[in-house]
């Protein structure tokens, strides 16, 4: 087959949850990845509204419990003017108590095969080792994409969409028109390894991520079991020369200026079996696009914009960005709501999520600031009560008000109690003036009821 409804463009989470949540709807998916899974990826720190939320909707949830993933329920950090770590918890925020007060630390080869081998369970025509080269057009809409199949011939596919969750390094955002857009205030450089080991913060928290700042930028320190440790030190630009040269040494001397990181890998020794034996380099620098889908395509994840992973969005962004493509596809496949009006709702949604996350950093990067003003600043950016602003939002269920509606839950929040409860999660409202709602099993729009 060459003709398909939906060509899905990456096997990570954001091309599994649109192939699947595509193809259970009905319709003929090709997801194509150019490497086979298992493969490493980083972002190893999930938030409850992908465990809850969207892992419940791919009904994949229980097989994510059951894959052994260390528990997060919140977090430390190490951060601004306080001299002592300060915690939060999930289960301290209404919107994720009880059940869903918990996300992941996840092993990326694990967590992005469970997900790649459940859309191909849902209908999706799955093929590894095949790299797309480009895409086809007709006139003004993209109608497919050119690849290269396994023995490297070349091969078409056509579709009536095509979704990019190609990632950072895609061939094919600059298709869908507009630029990239680099942010001035995060333009940072990673450099992470794995710990064979490493000390845990107390029970029950012991799986909880750990942020420490330090003079020239901040760690990651996350528990992925409990002999494997996933650390990273983000570097500020001005501060770039220090990950230069040899990465040990560079390694060793961020290490010994951040104390709590420090103490915490005491006597630990790095990890050296494959993939966790190599230290790596990534430019963390976070951008957006002016134009995230044009007719017959959308970009979802890195693809379209990223951001600085202190909050560990990512895969939250990536999964909540094809759940907005998905639903927009399949409306429009189904002849329920306009394309041009579908793909609308799409893209405020997900500038809204994004921008959300990107609004609050700035604020948090100010490193003269206490936990208290982090909170006001939460509270600002999110229109809630602070405190709770800041858990749903590194939980990824921030809700805002808007003039016409008052308070409106966020679409985390949303898709954790349709991931629940179904349809007895009851009528959505729409996020914004004149704008749709999903459809009970969260795979369509529809106009809601006036």
């Amino acid at each position: 087959m060459t003709d398909f409804d939906v060509v899905v463009v990456g096997g990570g989470p954001g091309g599994s949850t649109a192939a699947g949540l595509v193809a259970a709807d009905g319709h003929r998916v090709l997801l194509l990845e150019q490497e086979h899974l298992p493969r490493y990826r980083i972002g190893e720190s999930l938030l409850p509204a992908t465990v809850h939320g969207i892992c419940a909707l791919l009904g994949v949830r229980d097989e994510v419990e059951r894959a052994g993933f260390v528990r997060k329920r919140g977090g430390m950090f190490r951060w601004g003017s306080d001299p002592e770590p300060w915690t939060f918890a999930f289960a301290a925020s209404d919107r994720m108590a009880g059940p869903t007060s918990y996300a992941y630390q996840v092993e990326r080869t694990r967590f992005d095969t469970i997900l790649l081998r459940n859309a191909s369970r849902l209908g999706a025509d799955v093929r590894e080792g095949h790299r797309v080269l480009g895409t086809l057009r007709d006139g003004g809409r993209i109608t497919g994409v050119r690849y290269l199949d396994e023995t490297g011939r070349e091969r078409a596919a056509t579709a009536r969409f095509v979704v990019d969750a190609s990632g950072h390094t895609s061939r094919l955002h600059h298709d869908v028109g507009g630029a990239r857009e680099y942010a001035r205030d995060f333009r940072n450089l990673a450099l992470f390894g794995y710990f064979r080991g490493g000390a845990r913060l107390p029970e029950p928290d012991a799986g909880n991520i750990v942020c420490a700042a330090f003079g020239d930028g901040w760690f990651w320190y996350i528990p992925l079991s409990a002999s494997l440790t996933s650390v990273g030190a983000v570097v500020r630009r001005d501060a770039a020369a220090r990950v230069q040269g040899d990465p040990e040494t560079a390694f060793r001397g961020l290490i010994a200026d951040c104390p709590l990181v420090r103490d915490f890998l005491h006597g630990v020794p790095r990890a050296t079996e494959p993939p966790y034996d190599r230290l790596r380099v990534r430019k963390d620098y976070s951008y957006d696009r002016t134009s995230l889908c044009c007719p017959g395509m959308a970009l979802v994840g890195d693809a379209a914009c990223f951001i600085d992973p202190v909050f560990s969005s990512g895969v939250h962004l990536a999964t909540y960005s094809a759940l907005l493509a998905a639903r927009s596809i399949n409306s429009t496949l189904a002849g329920l709501v306009p394309e041009e009006r579908c793909f609308a709702e799409f893209e405020a949604r997900y500038r809204r999520e994004f921008g959300l996350f990107r609004d609050f950093l700035r604020g948090f990067y100010r490193l003269e600031a206490d936990q208290r003003s982090y909170y006001r600043h939460a509270g600002h950016v999110t229109g809630r009560d602070d405190r709770t602003a800041f858990l749903d939002l590194v939980g990824g269920v921030s809700s805002t008000d808007f003039d016409t509606l008052g308070e409106v839950l966020a679409e985390g929040a949303q898709l954790q109690m349709r991931g629940l409860l179904g349809e007895d999660a009851g009528a959505e409202p729409p996020m914004f003036p004149g704008g749709l709602v999903s459809t009970s099993d969260g795979r369509r729009w529809q106009v809601p009821d006036a």
